[in-house]
């Protein structure tokens, strides 16, 4: 069996997807989406092209290791997105070829579904406690929302309008993780989750940039909310140092940023070393999800499952837009079942994808600033 082709499709709200076909037809599917940065992860396919078309897709971990050494320079939200969906189309045509879903090939079935949760609120959050009661109404025990907007520097600590977003969203019946989301720099990110203490918060998330690593050791020393980091965080080697510093209690690899499900489930495996949860990051489309569910089916650490069923980003297309079986990534019961078909275990329709492509659907993140005119973190 050899490579025969290798596709990219831009497509909406801000996916990029990843077809892997082989000579004899067989086929897989993968998502290789990087917010705002398709075009640039779709060139990095060249050479990907180049060294792989002609080889053996089932030899994964051999592709994986020729395409992240064997170009020399390595690692990068580019790179990894562009190997990511490589990956994943490789683990989905692998099961296909065998009749097997992922995770059996990986070790077997650890779990029968993971609690899952969503989005509530938009970028800058508001009008949260009815959007978590909508959220409880779809089944729903958990949500995220993002903990504030636009962040200074230093600014007179006033959070009372985030504590009581987060009350209203408990009142709801929901259990809340917080999302910093990189806005708050040191000084506030410290009297921002001090006062936040006393919630009962499932989590916040990046509460400092993960360039900062020494901040969020001071931060994590001195609170007890669990910290939660990852979606900026490329390959094994970029956890390692927030692993050993015991800074984090759960990690959120993003399987279409972090070198796919095969590096994921490798991360995954070193977290449970460190007694660290995993939830992987997924506010993208259905292959990247249907992916997390596969590691989610074999890995014991992994806890809870972000999904993004009717986020904010997706005006138009939602996530189940391009699913042939949708049923497979429905939460039943604020829970997502572990698919059991082959592959990844979601069947993409084609015909749509290539419609979608040809328009070659373009997305930005806005660009805020601060009162002053200065550069705001989004």
């Amino acid at each position: 069996m050899k490579i025969a082709r290798i596709e990219t499709f831009h497509v909406p709200p801000r996916w990029l997807f990843v077809r892997v076909e082989a000579e004899d037809g067989c086929f897989g599917w993968g998502e290789a989406s990087l917010e705002g940065h398709s075009e640039a992860v779709d060139g990095a396919f060249e050479s990907l092209r180049d060294r792989f078309i002609g080889s053996d897709p089932r030899r994964i971990e051999d592709v994986w290791q020729v395409a992240y050494r064997g170009g020399f320079y390595r690692g990068g939200a580019v790179l990894m997105s562009a190997l990511a969906g490589l990956d994943q189309a490789l683990w989905d045509l692998k099961g296909r070829h065998y009749g097997l879903p992922a995770w059996e090939m990986m070790g077997g079935q650890v779990r029968d579904k993971v609690r899952a949760y969503a989005w509530i609120g938009g970028d800058r959050p508001d009008d949260v406690g009815e959007a978590a009661a909508a959220r409880k109404a779809q089944g729903f025990s958990a949500v995220k929302m993002n903990a504030t907007s636009e962040l200074d520097y230093l600014t007179a600590p006033r959070f009372d309008d985030v504590v009581e977003r987060v009350l209203a969203a408990q009142a709801a019946g929901m259990d809340v993780g917080l999302d910093f989301h990189g806005r708050a720099h040191r000084a506030m990110a410290k009297q921002l989750a001090k006062q936040l203490e006393p919630l009962g918060l499932l989590f916040i998330e990046e509460p400092i940039l993960s360039e900062n690593p020494e901040v969020l050791a001071q931060i994590s020393s001195q609170v007890s909310i669990p910290i939660a980091l990852g979606e900026r965080l490329y390959s094994r080697w970029d956890f390692k140092p927030f692993l050993a510093s015991g800074a984090v209690d759960i990690i959120q690899p993003d399987l279409s940023h972090a070198g796919g499900l095969s590096e994921c489930r490798r991360i995954a495996a070193m977290a449970e070393a460190y007694d660290v949860a995993v939830a992987p990051h997924c506010p993208l489309g259905p292959l990247a999800l249907a992916a997390c569910l596969q590691l989610a089916g074999c890995t014991p650490n992994v806890v809870l499952q972000e999904m993004s069923l009717g986020i904010h980003y997706n005006a138009g297309h939602d996530l189940l837009h391009f699913c042939a079986n949708p049923d497979v990534l429905s939460p039943v019961d604020g829970f997502l079942p572990i698919p059991t078909g082959p592959g990844l275990g979601v069947e993409i329709d084609e015909a749509a994808v290539r419609k979608a492509h040809a328009e070659k659907f373009r997305w930005r993140n806005p660009i805020w600033r601060q009162e002053d005119g200065s550069f705001a973190e989004w």
